[in-house]
């Protein structure tokens, strides 16, 4: 399941957006959505 995981942190660094630099109080809620996917995906991995 970790290989699935690790996968999909792969792809998704190529394909969604970076949100490093960006207050977190002013994105959307799509935006937010997409944080937290990539933060599920990488605790995951991990």
């Amino acid at each position: 399941m970790k290989i699935v995981f690790k996968t999909l942190a792969r792809i998704n660094k190529f394909i969604l957006p970076r949100y490093s630099k960006r207050n977190i109080n002013n994105l959307s809620m799509l935006d937010k959505a997409i944080v937290g996917y990539r933060y599920w995906v990488t605790k995951n991995a991990l």
